[in-house]
């Protein structure tokens, strides 16, 4: 083990010590296939998934894996015909047995951080889905709530206009400008302090960088 991993091995350690305080599950995995293997065991024969927009989630290979399985129900809005069958996936969410989603930052007392522009990925988080599936790189933790924030506004949002090719200050820039702009990805920010009832979110931590 590098220097780099043990580090990173002891800092989520500590993470999944405060996520347990917050009635959060927490699991540390070393590689994206370990954490593949781990979300696929978490998921039960018969449900019904569906996830927000992630780009961890499909770095890592755990929805392709979830993809393969013939037992589960795999809502997935980029298979979308119409805008409209896009909302239908974006309501059925609520009554999905797992929801799977990343994090734009997570302290290393526990806190998730979440920026959303349409609003249904941080909604699914706080209700609806009988469990969320956090998954989410060590890149993501930030050591104190004001960093987590900035982390979400400065480094995840501008390169996620980037990527989605938003007219948007921080997508000039690369810095928050705090717009309103038509194209404006961070209408709603969530901080999950807490997780009601205990046990529904789970925050599946992976060695390294992964996401934005």
């Amino acid at each position: 083990m590098t220097p780099m991993e043990k580090h990173q091995s002891q800092v989520a350690a500590r993470v999944l010590e405060e996520l347990k305080k917050r009635s959060m599950e927490g699991y540390y995995c070393r590689t994206a296939q370990e954490a593949a293997d781990l979300v696929s065991s978490l998921i039960a024969d018969g449900e019904t998934v569906t996830f927000g927009g992630s780009m961890t989630i499909g770095e890592t290979g755990i929805l392709d894996a979830l993809k393969k399985r013939t037992d589960l129900t795999i809502l997935d809005r980029g298979e979308a015909k119409s805008p409209e069958e896009v909302q239908k996936i974006y309501r059925r969410a609520f009554s999905c047995d797992t929801y799977l989603m990343s994090a734009n930052a997570i302290t290393r007392d526990g806190q998730l951080v979440n920026i959303d522009g349409n609003g249904n990925r941080v909604a699914a988080l706080c209700f609806g889905p009988k469990q969320v599936l956090v998954i989410a790189g060590m890149n993501k933790v930030s050591e104190t709530l004001e960093e987590a924030v900035s982390r979400a506004k400065n480094t995840a949002a501008p390169v996620n206009c980037l990527r989605l090719n938003k007219e948007t200050p921080c997508a000039r820039t690369g810095a928050c400008g705090n717009c309103q702009s038509p194209d404006c990805i961070c209408s709603q920010t969530v901080i999950t302090r807490h997780c009601s009832p205990a046990g529904r979110i789970k925050v599946i931590l992976i060695e390294g960088s992964w996401g934005y």
